[in-house]
């Protein structure tokens, strides 16, 4: 398992740079919570699980004063010598953990937590992953519910066939609830970085990788868990890359938990329920899903909006305009549509610098997706065919209507998943 400082308009995250604001109303208490804590990791230029080269030389072993090197001195200011101002626990190389757990690296921080690598001497110095969560209330209750749906995820998969990281154990260290997980060698917008950068991968990786992914949402439905921050930066790989595991339940709850908000999922991978303020459910991790296999395919975000409204237009632009009957369900509604039901685009003027509004009755559909897939490749036929499948499994996993979406059965038994190219 990996951690990760990354650019957030790399990631999705809904914490990107630059002008943006989140419109929207709060539903209920629940939402206003989850939106103070999305808005804290605008504060933490983060993301969960990855890897930085050379990560142990001095200029990455203490952000936030969250590690030591081993000899290093205690500050008699901070929170009983352990704990950072912000509640991250302040790891020392060589420190011991639960009596069993060397400390050998650090992988980062994030909103909840900061990750380190340890060796577990009781099990022949197994490489491992320890995330431990941050000293504070709402933190540390996000971090049981994670814990809590990992450990039912994998006891219903016994056989590890699921594509779910594996959760070992948990031990508490100085008021620290510590998650012991399975070491992975990196995640996919690594795998972009290093081997697709700008162009994306092979398509049968992108298939294999489907796949796999479709068997996680799979298990997770059968659970009643929805993941809800599916993107290439929460799913890891092994060190052939061939095998994926999905990580980072942070944000995940149990689907009858399902409570309105405008800021559930990163950004560019947000379905159009949650920014319209509807009933969700297993469905917007389809999207996601969606949004991230066309990302390894083309390198590219499929929906870089810098905000909720910005991400409705160009979703419409590539599935033209949202049906009626789907904005009357929004109770964000007022935000993005009049009462003629034409789309009212928020921007910011380049000239006086404050927002406009347009009305748009109609918006064109100006992205072909096939012509996004294809790009300046030169394809033989049998790749081609493939494309052509993936296209249009992509178009029916980002039917803007959740009720149509394709299903995770459905998608299992799509021509682009079930039948491989030579």
């Amino acid at each position: 398992m990996r951690q990760k400082k990354s650019s957030a308009t790399e990631n999705g995250a809904s914490d990107s740079p630059g002008p943006a604001k989140e419109e929207g109303q709060r539903g209920s208490k629940v939402a206003s919570q989850m939106s103070s804590l999305l808005a804290m990791k605008k504060a933490i230029n983060g993301d969960m699980f990855t890897e930085e080269k050379n990560m142990f030389e001095e200029k990455y072993l203490s952000p936030s004063s969250a590690l030591l090197a081993e000899g290093g001195y205690e500050n008699p200011t901070l929170k009983d010598n352990w704990d950072d101002a912000e509640g991250y626990y302040r790891v020392r190389i060589g420190e011991q953990l639960d009596r069993r757990y060397t400390v050998f690296g650090y992988t980062g921080h994030g909103v909840f937590s900061n990750v380190v690598r340890a060796r577990d001497r009781l099990k022949g110095d197994h490489e491992v992953a320890i995330k431990i969560i941050r000293n504070n209330e709402m933190m540390h209750k996000t971090g049981l519910q994670e814990m809590q749906i990992l450990e039912k995820l994998n006891k219903a998969d016994p056989d590890d066939r699921f594509h779910i990281v594996r959760l070992y154990r948990h031990f508490f260290h100085k008021n620290h609830l510590c998650l012991v997980f399975e070491t992975m060698s990196m995640n996919l917008r690594e795998v972009l970085k290093r081997y697709g950068k700008n162009v994306g991968l092979h398509i049968k990786a992108v298939r294999s990788y489907a796949q796999q992914l479709l068997l996680t949402l799979k298990l997770m439905k059968r659970c009643n868990i929805l993941h809800a921050d599916i993107k290439p930066d929460n799913i890891l790989v092994n060190e052939t890359k061939l095998v994926l595991k999905l990580c980072d339940f942070g944000s995940a709850s149990f689907s009858q938990d399902n409570d309105i908000t405008p800021y559930l999922v990163s950004r560019f991978y947000r379905a159009p329920e949650i920014i319209m303020g509807a009933k969700y459910d297993f469905a917007l991790d389809m999207w996601a899903v969606g949004c991230t296999l066309y990302e390894l395919y083309t390198g590219k975000i499929l929906f870089p909006g810098k905000t909720n409204n910005d991400m409705l237009k160009l979703m419409m632009q590539l599935t033209g305009k949202m049906p009626n009957k789907l904005v009357r369900k929004g109770m964000f509604r007022e935000t993005h549509f009049d009462s003629n039901f034409a789309f009212l685009y928020h921007e910011i003027d380049r000239v006086t610098e404050k927002e406009k509004v347009t009305v748009m009755p109609s918006i064109p559909m100006t992205f072909d997706l096939l012509a996004a897939l294809v790009g300046e490749q030169s394809l033989d036929d049998a790749h081609l065919c493939k494309v052509h499948q993936f296209k249009e499994f992509l178009e029916k996993c980002l039917n803007l209507d959740p009720l149509k979406r394709l299903t995770i059965n459905q998608a299992l038994t799509h021509p682009f998943i079930t039948e491989k190219i030579d």
